[in-house]
């Protein structure tokens, strides 16, 4: 199957040759206007010469834009808007000083009529060219995403959860529509390329699923955003902690041991998930369960317990503390005390200060903790022996 894609692919690109770069910068003459070709024809004549001037020429031509012209541009725009200025130009201004240079060169490689490699060395100033459009295209992504990022209010789709999702894409991108640049500059057809690609694709494919679909399972966790970073979290497998980080292949979280939890988003994304730090309120519900003895003072149990809950300063006063009872026990009174903590880590800590404070206060206030005990009655003693 795959020798027939590459002889299928070879076919095309017999069938669509692509013109040399260097054949296409020969073709210059025809572009330029009427009253420059006189000139043109002139460098002709005097090849050593004509090369000179046109690095000379553009080189001026190019220092004139970086410093001149876009230096001005930034320093205007930097007055409306400073980080768009700083961030924007500096990547554009060293691409097009870079392209108009190398553009020079390209002209004056072909002017000087070299006996030989003068087609190597035009496709390799030409590469030359599309590598640093692509590191600015690298450069101008990540600028323009945190530009954005930090006003997301007017560009809801710029999230910091998301500016990783979207600065890869736009990084992909670039590298694709570089590559494609190169192929057709070094006179590569990149059907064939693309052809071929696709049979490798399969192939590589079918060997790395598991990581595609951790990777997919990035996509839609950083898009639909069921936590984010900083959220503490539980899933129905039993891992429990706080999120340090979502990647594109894995998600890590910090448990209560301080041990990092790396799980994969396959995984992930086909769980139970419990953000205890999402929906509308942050703050997190303990429940403190407190039994006291048949015949204690209901109403004394309750404040007793308010007033302790009130006492702490790790609960939040709103919603404040509150208690239910609860129903009969076996042998007690079933009280609740409700309060609301911040911090879900903080659960254990503060339920076992709450539970301190509670016994200190029952047996001050000289309410009696009920406990299993067994009573034994004996109905008929035995009778003595003789």
């Amino acid at each position: 199957m795959a020798d027939h894609a590459d002889a299928q692919a070879a076919s095309i690109a017999q069938e669509t040759p692509i013109k040399p770069f260097a054949d296409t910068i020969a073709e210059f003459a025809d572009w330029l206007p009427d009253s420059v070709r006189p000139v043109w024809e002139l460098i002709a004549h005097y090849p050593a010469i004509g090369s000179l001037a046109i690095i000379v020429i553009f080189y001026l031509a190019a220092f004139v834009v970086r410093n001149v012209l876009l230096r001005y541009m930034q320093k205007l725009l930097s007055s409306v808007h400073p980080e768009v200025g700083s961030f924007i130009f500096a990547p554009i201004r060293q691409v097009l000083f870079t392209t108009m240079l190398y553009l020079g060169l390209i002209l004056a490689t072909k002017a000087a009529m070299l006996p030989f490699g003068s087609e190597f060395l035009i496709n390799i100033f030409g590469s030359v060219i599309i590598g640093s459009w692509i590191r600015a295209g690298f450069l101008l992504s990540t600028a323009i995403l945190e530009l954005l990022g930090k006003n997301h209010e007017r560009f809801p789709l710029v999230e910091p959860r998301t500016i990783p999702l979207l600065d890869l894409t736009a990084k992909l991108l670039t590298i694709l529509i570089g590559s494609y640049c190169l192929l057709i500059i070094w006179g590569i057809n990149p059907v064939g390329w693309l052809a071929s690609a696709g049979v490798v694709g399969i192939a590589v494919g079918f060997a790395a699923k598991d990581t595609l679909a951790n990777l997919f399972s990035g996509f839609f966790i950083l898009i639909d955003a069921p936590y984010k970073v900083g959220d503490y979290i539980n899933l129905d497998s039993g891992e429990r902690g706080r999120v340090t980080n979502i990647g594109l292949r894995s998600t890590r979280l910090i448990s209560r041991d301080d041990i990092e939890i790396t799980l994969p988003n396959s995984v992930i994304a086909n769980a139970k998930i419990s953000n205890e730090s999402g929906g509308p309120n942050t703050n997190i519900r303990i429940k403190v369960p407190v039994g006291v003895a048949y015949g204690s003072d209901a109403d004394k149990v309750c404040d007793v317990l308010l007033k302790i809950g009130q006492a702490h300063p790790e609960l939040v006063a709103d919603p404040a503390p509150r208690i239910r009872m609860r129903g009969f026990g076996a042998s007690s009174l079933d009280f609740e005390l409700l309060a609301w903590i911040s911090q879900p880590e903080d659960r254990g800590r503060i339920m076992h200060e709450l539970f301190i404070a509670i016994y200190k206060a029952l047996a001050t206030e000289g309410i009696e903790i009920p406990y299993a005990k067994t009573d034994v009655y004996i109905k008929e003693l035995p009778k003595p022996s003789k």
